[in-house]
């Protein structure tokens, strides 16, 4: 979990590769609606992350195992997300310099940079996540997230 831009996808992917479980990429299950709001630079409400997080919930529940990348920025969403769920949130912790910088070079299909702030002043950071500064490489985030899920170590 982490703010647009912080490697959610890429790393990820990585994760779920390395553990030989299926990778869901939060941004695949947006309604239509929210894609639209956010390509037009509207930041999602809560209403409008509902559904999603429902529709990702039902995901999971699904799965025996899986890796998500979802923004679950906010408590609120997270236990929305991990209802019924045994799971680990891992937050991809980045400056907004950083982060910023990297979504200035980058093409999304709908999430523009000029959300970024919003997501920042949105974000309520995990009490309780395995914590990652996306500053380094991402084989190298892969790698501290495995060193601190006691499954792989």
């Amino acid at each position: 979990m982490g703010v647009a831009g912080c490697g959610k996808s890429t790393v990820g992917a990585l994760l779920a590769r390395r553990l030989g479980v299926v990778f869901l990429d939060g941004d695949d299950f947006h309604p239509p609606e929210n894609v639209a709001k956010m390509a037009a630079g509207t930041p999602l409400t809560d209403e409008d992350r509902a559904p999603w997080l429902a529709r990702l919930n039902a995901e999971l529940r699904r799965r025996e195992r899986a890796v998500l990348a979802c923004s679950a920025l906010k408590e609120s969403y997270r236990t929305a997300l991990s209802e019924g769920v045994s799971c680990r949130y891992v937050h991809l912790r980045g400056s907004p310099e950083l982060i910023g910088a990297r979504l200035s070079v980058r093409q999304h299909r709908y999430m523009p940079a000029s959300l970024l702030a919003s997501q920042f002043a949105a974000l309520e950071p995990p009490a309780h996540a395995i914590d990652v500064d996306v500053a380094q490489p991402a084989a190298e985030c892969v790698s501290a997230i495995l060193a601190q899920l006691p499954m792989c170590t």
